[in-house]
C-alpha cells in the first residue's frame, strides 16, 4: 500500500481534523477564537484537507478495479444516488442537526419529510452517494478516497448525537426517540413531493455532469448515451 501512502495520509487528516474540531478541540477553540473565529478556522482547515485529498487522489495509481461493474451494479448505484439526492434535498430545511439558531424548536416538532426516514438525512445522503461510487468504481484509490467520506458521514452522524444531547438536552432526546439513525427506506414514499422533485433534478444534473469530468456516463445517461 506504499503507493497509496499520500492518499491515505490525506484522508486520515481530513477525517481526523473533522472529528478533532467537532468534539475534543471545539470547546477550547471557541473559547480562544470565538464562535465566528472557530467556524472560519474550521472551514479553512477542512478546505485545505479536502484539496489535499483531491490532489493525492489524482496522484495515486489508478489500478484496475477489484471487481467488474455490470449493468446490475450500475442500476443499484443509480438508485442509491437518486435516494441520496432526495435525502439531501429534504435535509436543507427544518434540520435540528444543523448548527443553526432554533434547533431546539425544530427538534420539538413531529418528524416530517425526509426526517421520517432518518434523523440524519444529509449524512446518509453522503454515505449512500459514497457506497454507490464504491460499487461501480472499485479501484483501490477510489475505495480509499470515497470510503473515508462514507466513514466520516456515518460515524460522524453517530458521534454528533452525543454532542447534541449535551447541548440540546431534552429537545434532542425527544427528537431522537421519534426518529431513526438507520434509514427507514419504506417511508421514502411519504416524504412529500418537493424532496423528490428537487432530488431528481439534483440527480439528473449530477449524473449528466459525469462526462465533463472524464468519468463514465452515470444514471440514465449511461444507457441513453449508447
Amino acid at each position: 500500500m506504499g503507493e497509496y501512502a499520500g492518499l491515505i495520509l490525506a484522508c486520515l487528516t481530513f477525517v481526523g481534523s473533522h472529528f478533532a474540531m467537532s468534539h475534543p478541540l471545539r470547546a477550547p477553540m471557541v473559547r480562544i477564537l470565538g464562535e465566528k473565529g472557530f467556524l472560519g478556522v474550521y472551514s479553512l482547515i477542512s478546505l485545505a484537507a479536502i484539496i489535499w485529498m483531491v490532489v493525492a487522489f489524482r496522484r495515486a495509481p489508478s489500478d484496475l478495479p477489484l471487481w467488474g461493474a455490470g449493468d446490475g451494479l450500475w442500476i443499484i448505484a443509480s438508485i442509491l444516488t437518486l435516494l441520496a439526492a432526495v435525502l439531501y434535498a429534504g435535509s436543507m430545511s427544518g434540520n435540528p442537526a444543523l448548527p443553526a439558531p432554533g434547533a431546539e424548536v425544530l427538534a420539538s416538532k413531529e418528524p416530517h419529510g425526509v426526517f421520517r426516514v432518518t434523523r440524519h438525512p444529509m449524512m446518509w445522503s453522503f454515505a449512500l452517494w459514497g457506497i454507490a461510487h464504491m460499487l461501480v468504481a472499485s479501484r483501490p484509490d477510489s475505495l480509499i478516497f470515497v470510503g473515508s467520506i462514507v466513514f466520516l458521514a456515518l460515524f460522524g452522524a453517530w458521534a454528533q448525537q452525543t454532542k447534541k444531547r449535551a447541548t440540546m438536552g431534552d429537545a434532542w432526546l425527544g427528537w431522537q426517540a421519534r426518529t431513526s439513525y438507520w434509514p427507514r427506506l419504506d417511508r421514502l414514499a411519504g416524504v412529500g413531493l418537493l424532496p423528490w422533485i428537487a432530488g431528481f433534478a439534483i440527480w439528473l444534473a449530477a449524473t449528466w455532469a459525469h462526462d465533463f469530468f472524464g468519468s463514465y456516463g452515470a444514471g440514465l445517461f449511461r444507457w441513453l448515451g449508447n
